[in-house]
């Protein structure tokens, strides 16, 4: 035998072997055969983390992203979405009093969601997020929702946009009569949305309440007269949704002034500091202010009629019986934003105050 000369194996450099992994990795986006066969090489593929690895322009440049890929990647229906985004991330943000004291930072969830048109596969969630995160230091509620929602409409390229952010805001107030005070917590929703050109503020405030039965109370004053005997009216825990459309140019509508339209509609609101004397007087207000669920939405809608400063409005309250084993409810709208034709099924189930 003679010696043959074997083909010398070239080895790469390091910028040879990055370059060549790059290939592999935008070789494998190409199809679900390509990452087979690149799953079946991983052996020879490290698989410890690299934690001295930094991206750098030109790797970013060349990474894969597949919601922004073409409209032959869409799945299912060839249709435009109304919606899509993120729900429910949190982060603090600044707000104002209205007495124009110190700001306050609350802990807020945010949705934020834009449509997609037909021929979009999708969106980049985070940059929705990092929308928010750019104005939250400097700006306040209503303040920030403006300048993220333009943001993101210009980065992703959408025509219509929301946002919601919900946080619980405190208000300190007195008892009725023993001179103590404690704060007073109010689910608030600021909602702003861009449809059609049209631009829409909204505040949504949950009141919670008490509600004494007009018929229960007359049954027992009628059972103490007729026949000497001791009965109660049945009274109970109440929440009525109140979702106010800021009228346009219109001067600022606060949340202590939409929580005050509420109180003096209907003043029987969930005491937070009682001694004896401020239980016996919450009684005497009940009993001077017996109210059915049908009161309550037109009490409200009269506040927020006479107000100026609210355009469309909606009121949804929820009497949740101590006598019946279900809830009493009532939604009562003006203008066209709130209109519907169907309710959620479970809409009502979301009007539960839990303390």
């Amino acid at each position: 035998m003679t010696d043959q000369t074997m083909p010398q194996t070239h080895i790469p450099s390091d910028d040879e072997a990055k370059q060549a992994l790059e290939t592999l990795k935008a070789w494998a986006a190409r199809g679900d055969e390509n990452r087979a066969a690149l799953r079946a090489a991983a052996g020879a593929l490290s698989t410890e983390y690299p934690t001295d690895f930094t991206p750098d322009a030109a790797y970013k440049s060349r990474m894969p992203d597949l919601q922004n890929g073409p409209a032959s990647l869409i799945r299912g229906a060839n249709e435009p979405i109304q919606h899509v985004g993120i729900s429910n991330f949190r982060l603090p943000v600044r707000f104002k009093t209205r007495d124009g004291g110190d700001t306050m930072y609350l802990e807020t969830s945010v949705t934020g969601s834009v449509s997609l048109e037909a021929d979009k596969k999708g969106i980049n969630m985070s940059r929705i997020m990092r929308s928010f995160y750019k104005h939250a230091e400097r700006e306040f509620s209503f303040n920030v929702m403006d300048a993220a929602i333009a943001d993101y409409q210009t980065d992703l390229e959408s025509l219509d946009a929301r946002i919601m952010m919900r946080f619980s805001f405190p208000v300190m107030l007195p008892s009725l009569r023993s001179g103590l005070s404690g704060y007073q917590y109010y689910d608030i929703a600021l909602e702003l949305v861009q449809d059609g050109g049209e631009t829409y503020k909204i505040i949504h405030l949950d009141y919670v309440y008490s509600s004494t039965c007009p018929c229960s109370l007359e049954l027992s004053e009628h059972a103490r007269a007729e026949r000497g005997q001791l009965a109660t009216p049945h009274s109970q825990r109440s929440v009525a949704r109140i979702s106010a459309c800021m009228a346009e140019g219109g001067d600022t509508l606060w949340y202590e002034d939409l929580i005050d339209i509420c109180r003096n509609a209907i003043p029987t609101e969930t005491q937070v500091m009682v001694k004896r004397e401020d239980e016996q007087a919450f009684a005497e207000l009940n009993a001077a202010n017996p109210i059915f669920v049908e009161d309550a939405a037109r009490l409200f809608c009269e506040g927020l009629q006479g107000d100026p400063r609210i355009g469309d409005f909606r009121v949804a309250a929820s009497h949740q019986e101590s006598l019946h084993s279900h809830d009493a409810v009532s939604v009562l709208t003006r203008g066209h934003t709130f209109g519907a034709k169907s309710i959620d099924p479970r809409f009502f189930q979301s009007l539960f105050h839990t303390g």
